[in-house]
């Protein structure tokens, strides 16, 4: 059965794009240019009427939102070790995936699209106020789970979904003005999980820098 993998570079697209290198699985990658407001168009929303990236089809049935093509991909994919295979790793997994998914990945929307929440400009720049230093504090809170890790990478022994998510977490920090380096662990790991030839496959195909993060000048 085919997989068609729909992604935006360093969106949340990054998660299954890396899962599926990672898999080793044969798919088709296709480029959706948001900016250019490609995920609006019929074609797209016949897909997804939500209008959003990453969906994954898998022979003629899409999947969308992040959990629920992790969870895809990782039955369809055991041996890829993508997400812990039972017991509490398994659930503790699960527990983090979410909370990146539910938590940390919104609150960023809140910084990067205040827009999207009201109207009015003055309450989009306390939105935003609002919602930076609290993904600040989120982001301290990956580096406790990272430096507890069970192993060389956030799930245990094997690379997977939560280490593409994380990567994707501090590298949106940059944009928020978050030094990743400022997270040494979480840095670190980001920096590991992108040198896997697997993932820096996908980096190079979606033409990403790692650390975006620009400093202010005085």
């Amino acid at each position: 059965m085919s997989l068609k993998l729909y992604y935006a570079p360093g969106a949340c697209s990054f998660v299954p794009h890396a899962a599926l290198e990672l898999a080793g699985a044969a798919f088709e990658p296709v480029l959706i240019k948001l900016h250019k407001g490609e995920q609006r168009t019929p074609a797209f929303l016949a897909l997804n009427p939500r209008g959003q990236v990453p969906v994954l089809v898998d022979g003629e049935a899409p999947v969308t939102q992040i959990v629920a093509i992790c969870l895809h991909l990782d039955a369809m994919f055991p041996q890829a070790g993508l997400l812990p295979a039972q017991g509490m790793a398994r659930t503790r997994a699960l527990e983090t995936l979410m909370w990146m998914n539910n938590t940390v990945h919104p609150t960023f929307t809140h910084v990067f699209m205040p827009a999207k929440f009201t109207d009015d400009p003055a309450a989009q720049a306390s939105v935003k106020a609002h919602a930076l230093g609290r993904y600040r504090e989120l982001l301290q809170e990956l580096e406790g789970l990272v430096a507890a890790r069970p192993g060389a990478w956030l799930a245990g022994a094997q690379p997977g979904v939560l280490d593409a998510y994380a990567l994707t977490l501090l590298r949106w920090g940059g944009f928020a003005g978050i030094d990743p380096t400022t997270l040494p662990q979480t840095w670190a790991l980001a920096q590991a999980f992108a040198a896997l030839p697997a993932v820096a496959r996908v980096i190079e195909r979606e033409r990403l820098q790692l650390n975006v993060y620009k400093p202010t000048v005085a």
